[in-house]
């Protein structure tokens, strides 16, 4: 399995710039899934609905089937969050598996940076930084791409991880 990062601070873009990447990359025929890590509580869930009221009599799983999808929920009640290497685990085959957030995982990542970003550039402290996709000329010796040019992102993974 491919597994290519994309780290930064908040309201640097990434979010944005994945998506953007993710199309180009399924229009080439590529098969992308996607880890996100959330910093925050989520629900993909509604209260009230037959799969929240399992979950909140104490299902630990449930996992709910249509005929265009499926999505399964686990409770951790305690339990310790999933390593990055546990939720890629838990994916079905593909060409690629995009990571966004993960900022301290072990695997290439690609910075997104804004000028209007006032926070410090993460890549001097972590080696597995492989490029920065930034609107802003940098001193940095990392390959730069442009961030509101995600072909150009999408042929770099490409090409790095020879897909």
């Amino acid at each position: 399995m491919k597994v290519m990062g994309f780290a930064g601070w908040s309201g640097s873009g990434k979010t944005t710039l994945v998506e953007q990447v993710i199309g180009v990359l399924s229009a080439r025929g590529l098969v992308v899934s996607l880890v996100k890590h959330a910093h925050h509580s989520f629900d993909i869930d509604h209260a009230g609905k037959d799969s929240w009221r399992h979950r909140q009599a104490g299902c630990s799983e449930v996992l709910v089937s249509s005929a265009q999808r499926w999505s399964l929920t686990r409770e951790l009640r305690g339990a310790p969050e999933a390593t990055l290497d546990e939720l890629l685990a838990q994916l079905g085959p593909c060409d690629l598996v995009l990571v966004e957030g993960f900022k301290r995982a072990a695997i290439p990542k690609i910075e997104v940076h804004r000028a209007v970003v006032t926070e410090p550039l993460l890549h001097p402290d972590d080696p597995n930084i492989i490029a920065i996709a930034t609107d802003a000329r940098l001193g940095a010796s990392l390959p730069q791409l442009d961030i509101n040019d995600p072909v150009q992102v999408a042929d770099f993974i490409v090409d790095r991880l020879r897909l």
